[in-house]
């Protein structure tokens, strides 16, 4: 048997049943060798930048490691923006590249190139995976692959990398023969550690006034979502999701209490940073969560995290030291934590919960202003509609920039929803491939709906061949506001006003109707701010539409993505815009238990006492 013929067989036999390629010369043994196994298939795309962010996109729904492949040298370095993206998201995907013929090789690195489309490309994307190996003997082929994807699995999943020249592909193997890698070296938790530090948390939380929960993408990881919703109705206090756990504790759930960070959404961060103890379940704590001013971050709380990132839990290494670091997958200690709470009377913390579902409630970004009539469509109105109008088991898939600010400020999920972007490294052009890969395992009952901003489609739009030449049902909305508006936003707050290449000087989208119309794909456009009712219509007929097709919403220049930070020093309950000053009074301040801290450059608009 081909050692080609070896790859596709043993990733058919492993479940894999959607790869994603562009064809190449280093990689042509690969592709052919899919014509001899009926239980896998290929998706050509267009670009394998388009290829990778299509795998990771199949990965986050599917819940298997997702599959790319490329030819060497130029092929494989589009790879590397999508490996950064499972890399920083912990998306489990395996890439594979082909090389040029092992006598072409370069023999030591002082040689810049020998062969024709030669490159390092194991080099190159170390840092950013979690094993990547060339592979220069045949024999080592099942070794190399079980590895590979137990890497890509196993503890904090991410991507991984097989770079394997023609020869090798072309190498005949016996199979019986081949000797693989022990799969049994899994991760071990310390259970005992583990129920001493519950224990702790316990103690504690029957100590506490304001306790609350923040919850990451991890959660979705150890496959513990119907785990935490029932932890979280055990011990009814808010629980406050991240922008990678969206999905999993939804706007619809009893206890969320609204969204956290330097875009905060519904809350403006009151409740996490009024919280008196914190326990941190499956995220780290970054910038984008804590804003610049770290020290002020849940600064009266004590604060717990349970993660499977060793390097993640050393204090040394943590911008926000946190009191107690828990070695344990989401799963396990939600499991444990639930067994010691069967035999533990909690404090009732109706008053808490009541307060921060208050601050929830009345600060929501989205107002009733956004939907008065104007002449372009307000997309923060735009988007709560969409939310209401899909379906509690449709996907949602955004991109980045300022169409996720707006998202997460607007769109509201629902249990049973699966919302996703990549929020690591946040690549402008990803959800149009990440759509696709998701639609592709998707039930067909199942909306899978993209929001893109104009800047982002341009970046992959020639991802919409793919669509066609597959009919992929995704449902794509362009939010167009004719510049880079993230951007433009950034600019005048940092550089006097001044708009450099980010539209209209520098930049100036094409009329992206005419484009998908040339693809052949059914357009829509929504451009008229006036009658809501009318919006809401219109995003009934295109979430009713079978098959793909492209919304172009017209919000013209709409560059303000509110409430937000403003400034390094400033504390993230501290949101501009601010609130007036008759939504002030002495019901909302909260005072910290214990001795009074001082803490640096507070303002008015925090709930603590001065």
């Amino acid at each position: 048997m081909k050692v080609a013929d070896y790859i596709i067989n043993y990733l058919a036999d492993y479940g894999i049943k959607d790869v994603f390629l562009v064809y190449g010369a280093a990689n042509g043994d690969l592709v052919d060798a899919f014509t001899r196994n009926d239980k896998i298939r290929y998706i050509a795309v267009m670009h394998e930048q388009g290829g990778g962010f299509a795998a990771e996109g199949h990965a986050k729904i599917s819940g298997q490691v997702g599959v790319a492949m490329a030819t060497s040298g130029p092929g494989g370095m589009n790879f590397v923006t999508s490996i950064g993206n499972c890399f920083y998201d912990s998306v489990p995907c395996l890439f594979i590249t082909g090389q040029i013929n092992s006598k072409f090789m370069r023999p030591d690195k002082s040689i810049r190139q020998i062969g024709f489309q030669e490159t390092d490309i194991v080099s190159v994307v170390k840092p950013m995976t979690k094993y990547a190996k060339t592979i220069t003997n045949p024999n080592d082929i099942k070794y190399e692959l079980e590895r590979a994807l137990h890497s890509a699995t196993e503890g904090r999943p991410g991507p991984v990398l097989l770079d394997i020249p023609i020869d090798v592909q072309k190498a005949d193997v016996v199979e019986e023969d081949l000797l693989g890698f022990d799969n049994n070296l899994k991760t071990k938790y310390d259970d005992y550690l583990i129920t001493k530090q519950v224990d702790k948390y316990i103690d504690d939380l029957k100590n506490s006034e304001r306790p609350c929960l923040m919850i990451g993408g991890g959660v979705r990881l150890s496959d513990a979502v119907d785990e935490l919703l029932e932890l979280g109705r055990k011990l009814k206090i808010p629980m406050f999701p991240t922008w990678n756990a969206l999905d999993v504790v939804s706007s619809n759930y009893e206890y969320y209490g609204g969204r956290i960070g330097t875009y905060g959404g519904a809350g403006r961060n009151f409740g996490i940073q009024n919280s008196d103890l914190l326990l941190a379940i499956g995220s780290r704590i970054s910038g984008r969560i804590t804003g610049g001013n770290i020290h002020t971050f849940a600064r009266e709380a004590k604060k717990y995290m349970v993660d499977v990132d060793k390097a993640g839990l050393q204090k040394k290494l943590q911008q926000v030291p946190f009191d107690e670091c828990i070695y344990s997958d989401a799963k396990l200690f939600i499991k444990i934590l639930m067994e010691r709470l069967e035999k533990v009377e909690l404090p009732n913390f109706d008053w808490w919960v009541d307060r921060v579902m208050d601050w929830k409630i009345k600060y929501d970004p989205v107002t009733y202003d956004m939907f008065e009539p104007r002449e372009y469509p307000h997309p923060y109105a735009f988007t709560r509609i969409l939310s209401e109008e899909m379906k509690s088991d449709d996907i949602f898939v955004a991109d980045c920039g300022g169409n996720i600010v707006v998202a997460n400020h607007s769109f509201e999920t629902k249990i049973g929803q699966r919302y996703f972007t990549n929020n690591g490294n946040s690549p402008m052009g990803f959800s149009v491939a990440g759509a696709m890969g998701a639609a592709i395992t998707a039930d067909k009952s199942q909306n899978v709906v993209c929001l893109i901003g104009d800047g982002g489609f341009n970046m992959n739009i020639q991802e919409l061949q793919t669509i066609v030449n597959y009919q992929i049902p995704v449902k794509i909305i362009i939010m167009n506001n004719h510049i880079y508006g993230i951007t433009k936003a950034f600019q005048e707050t940092n550089f006097e006003g001044r708009s450099e290449a980010c539209g209209p000087k520098g930049y100036n989208p094409p009329n992206f109707v005419d484009i998908v119309n040339a693809y052949k794909i059914p357009t829509m456009v929504v451009d008229n701010g006036s009658d809501y009712d009318e919006i809401r219509n219109q995003i009934k007929e295109f979430l009713s539409w079978k098959g793909p097709i492209v919304l172009d919403l017209n919000c013209h220049e709409y560059h303000t993505y509110d409430p937000k930070i403003v400034g390094w020093e400033t504390p993230i309950e501290d949101m501009y815009p601010y609130l007036p000053d008759d939504e002030f009074n002495e019901n909302m301040y909260i005072k910290p238990i214990g001795q009074k801290r001082v803490y640096p450059k507070l303002t008015k608009n925090t709930f603590w006492d001065k």
